[in-house]
């Protein structure tokens, strides 16, 4: 910071403002993120259509997986009856911690590169 003074008045000259490079987008993974804008109800169906395919995909032995699956789906069941375009207020609270808490169940650690 540079300070010019005048007669009358002190100047605090600023340097110009840092300005950001654009990040590249991110590569969305999941429902959750993908359908982000949408209504609850569409974001809601979206996710609980991922997981359902999760489930039918998941190898019966995998009982931890397959239970937290099965326990949001249920969850989610149970959120979207009645209207699920125009849920209550404590009924879209409970969808949005729903898709926000169910955002990464179903997703598989991508095997660490080898260091050869």
């Amino acid at each position: 910071m540079a300070t010019e003074k005048t007669p009358h008045t002190t100047h605090v000259t600023h340097p110009a403002p840092h300005t950001r490079e654009a990040r590249p987008a991110k590569k969305v993974e999941n429902s959750t993120d993908a359908t982000q804008g949408e209504p609850l109800a569409v974001r809601a169906a979206a996710r609980k259509v991922e997981l359902e395919a999760a489930l039918a995909k998941l190898p019966a032995h995998e009982l931890r997986a397959r239970t937290d699956i099965e326990m949001a789906l249920a969850a989610i069941t149970a959120l979207l009856v009645g209207d699920p375009d125009h849920p209550s207020e404590s009924t879209a609270a409970a969808i949005n911690t729903w898709l926000e808490s169910s955002k990464h169940l179903a997703e598989t650690a991508k095997p660490a590169k080898s260091r050869a």
